[in-house]
């Protein structure tokens, strides 16, 4: 897997502004302001200036405000329903609901639209988790099934699905689902373990997990280990050659679609050691195409040419005319690591103790970008019976991927050969 460089650098050239903070001479009531925009204030200054009191959220008044609550609400449900799988949150919740539903008719329309709402995307998120769950119960390493069926497995991807084209439109179709099930707040559960704003305590006792962010990056490490495996598993030269051949056609594809991540992990299943040693079969292989999709997702410059093509694919997704042209998947986990890098390289307060509200804007437009993409449609026709190979095929281990790769093209020194002999010996029983 490529690594993201240091992102000071990146960070630097973004245009943030240390010193604008110095600048600011605008302040109401210990808040700070930068062309009518809030950038810091302590947080005593930011309660008093959020939460409600006797002045001017009385009993009686509830009618006046209702509708801002409502839209409140609405906009709360819509962008973070997965707050609301807590009991407590969603006991909460249908009381303030209540008590607005009592008063017009038509919020209590709103309210229960609302509700219907929140609801139908609770059922459609623990539905797609027991999938997830049931796909993970039952899968099967791919050496396991050789050495007990071997006739169980005869099939290849170019058997099942000849044009690649259509594979990248399948992979595509995965991509965005899976994209689709990940809340904003995950990206904060994933690297906040205590209070953002005071180490000392702790913020989520009860801690809701990351589960479909995590199931999106293991589904890029399947990828990428479903391609060694296809290259890996053919007896013949010219045929591990064609599998090859196929797999640079689909991640260019990939590439055209928009689909970094899928283009990203068959980049990195075909340059994992087992498959990049297999020198004899690389030979009979046209690089070409290959060449220009790794100089495209190249690692130098913290990734400068993926980045290009990202805001090119982005630039293009604002001005679509169709469902085709909006796809934009990046690289998902360079994207956590930037996330992950502009969350631990500036501090959550300044140091006068305001709340760094730049560090939170700049976090909140990445995010936002993403809930952009993700909520796209995919255009494509599925075909189950090819996203059912991809999902649930067995696939080899790193030391299965090793012994076919030693199978195939024997060791070349001395330190393969004796690993090559511990393999057959634990995994085939063979000495």
């Amino acid at each position: 897997m490529p690594q993201t460089p240091p992102f000071s650098a990146m960070f630097d050239s973004s245009g943030y502004n240390r010193n604008l903070y110095q600048s600011a001479e605008d302040s109401c009531g210990g808040l700070y302001y930068h062309d009518n925009n809030l950038l810091s204030g302590s947080l005593e200054a930011l309660i008093q200036h959020l939460v409600p009191n006797v002045d001017y959220y009385p009993d009686n008044q509830m009618r006046k405000i209702a509708p801002k609550i409502l839209q409140l609400l609405t906009e709360w449900t819509e962008t973070f329903p997965y707050d609301f799988r807590d009991e407590r949150m969603m006991r909460n919740l249908k009381d303030l609901a209540h008590r607005i539903a009592s008063g017009e008719e038509t919020y209590r329309k709103n309210v229960q639209q609302m509700m219907q709402c929140l609801i139908r995307k609770l059922a459609a998120l623990s539905q797609y988790e027991e999938v997830l769950a049931k796909i993970s119960s039952t899968s099967t390493d791919r050496l396991t099934v050789l050495k007990t069926k071997p006739q169980s497995i005869q099939r290849d991807i170019i058997t099942v699905c000849s044009d690649p084209y259509t594979l990248a439109q399948q992979l595509t179709h995965i991509e965005l689902e899976r994209l689709n099930y990940i809340g904003p707040e995950e990206f904060v559960q994933a690297f906040v373990q205590k209070d953002p704003l005071d180490n000392d305590k702790s913020c989520y006792s009860d801690r809701k997990k990351t589960r479909n962010l995590e199931a999106y990056v293991e589904w890029f490490n399947r990828l990428s280990y479903l391609v060694a495996t296809e290259i890996c598993m053919p007896v013949k030269k010219k045929h591990r050659a064609r599998m090859i051949e196929y797999f640079i056609d689909v991640a260019r594809e990939c590439f055209n679609i928009g689909n970094f991540n899928s283009l990203m992990a068959i980049i990195s299943g075909m340059n994992m050691s087992p498959v990049s040693r297999l020198k004899k079969t690389w030979a009979k292989v046209k690089t070409a195409k290959f060449d220009i999709l790794e100089h495209q997702m190249d690692p130098s410059s913290n990734f400068y040419n993926y980045r290009t093509a990202l805001r090119g694919a982005a630039q293009r997704s604002l001005t679509a005319h169709s469902s085709r042209e909006k796809i934009v998947i990046p690289f998902f986990s360079l994207l956590i690591k930037d996330i992950y890098f502009l969350n631990e390289g500036c501090a959550n307060r300044l140091p006068n103790g305001h709340v760094n509200f730049e560090k939170f804007w700049e976090l909140a437009k990445q995010v936002s970008e993403f809930m952009t993409w993700k909520q796209v449609e995919c255009p494509f026709e599925r075909d189950r019976k090819i996203l059912q190979y991809l999902l649930t095929v067995p696939i080899f281990s790193e030391d299965a991927l090793y012994l076919a790769s030693y199978e195939s093209e024997g060791p070349e020194n001395h330190i393969e050969k004796d690993r090559w002999k511990s393999l057959r010996s634990s995994l085939l029983g063979r000495v």
